[in-house]
C-alpha cells in the first residue's frame, strides 16, 4: 500500500466529508495542511472540529456534488460560520470576476476544479475537450446517473435516458459509477472515432 505521507506533499483535501482526526494529526505532524470541501455550514463546522486548516466552500455549481446552495449564498454563510479560519470559494469560478466575487463575500481566495479539465495538462481526450469548449452553461445537467451521487456533467444520450419516466433509480455509489464507466467508455471511444 502506498503511503501518501511519504511523498513531498503540502496539502490534503477531503472531498466527501471530514477527514478522520487521526489523518489530520498525522498530516500536521509532517507539516502538511489539511482542508475539506463543505456544501453547508454544518459541514464546515465539522471540518474545524477535526482540525482542518481551512475550508473550501463549494456551491452547487462546484460539480454539483457538494450540496444545493449556490456559491453566492453559501460562501458568506461559511465565512461567517468558521471565521477566523480561511475559506476558499468554489463553484462556478472560471474568471477574474468570480474570484472578485469570492473575495468580496469574505473568502481568502478560490478553489477551481472543472476549468482545469480543458488545459493541455489535463488527461481529458481532445474530442471531449472540444465538446467542453463548445458547451454553454445550459448544456450541463445535474444528475445521479454518472456516479450515484449528484454531479454536474455535459448532457448526453446516457444522461437523457436516465431522466425518462421509465428509467430506474440510479444505483448508489460506487455501483452507478461502474455502470457509467462500462457504458460511458464505449461512448467516449465512439466520440474519439467520430462515430456519433
Amino acid at each position: 500500500m502506498i503511503d501518501m505521507m511519504e511523498h513531498p506533499i503540502r496539502l490534503i483535501v477531503n472531498a466527501l466529508g471530514s477527514p478522520p482526526r487521526s489523518l489530520v494529526e498525522r498530516a500536521h505532524a509532517k507539516g502538511i495542511k489539511i482542508s475539506a470541501m463543505a456544501g453547508a455550514e454544518k459541514h464546515a463546522i465539522r471540518h474545524i472540529e477535526v482540525g482542518c486548516d481551512f475550508v473550501i466552500a463549494g456551491g452547487t455549481e462546484a460539480g454539483g456534488h457538494t450540496g444545493t446552495t449556490t456559491s453566492m449564498v453559501l460562501w458568506p454563510r461559511i465565512v461567517d460560520a468558521v471565521t477566523p479560519l480561511p475559506v476558499l470559494g468554489a463553484g462556478g469560478v472560471g474568471r477574474g470576476r468570480q474570484l472578485a466575487a469570492a473575495l468580496a463575500l469574505g473568502c481568502e481566495g478560490a478553489w477551481c476544479g472543472s476549468i482545469w479539465l480543458k488545459t493541455k495538462q489535463s488527461e481529458v481526450i481532445p474530442e471531449i475537450k472540444e465538446k467542453m469548449f463548445a458547451a454553454g452553461s445550459e448544456d450541463a445537467v445535474l444528475t445521479r446517473s454518472v456516479t450515484g451521487k449528484s454531479c454536474r456533467t455535459l448532457r448526453c444520450a446516457f444522461t437523457d435516458a436516465w431522466e425518462t419516466e421509465s428509467a430506474p433509480e440510479p444505483l448508489g455509489a460506487p455501483l452507478q459509477g461502474l455502470l457509467w464507466w462500462s457504458q460511458g467508455r464505449t461512448r467516449v471511444e465512439r466520440v474519439r472515432a467520430k462515430e456519433f
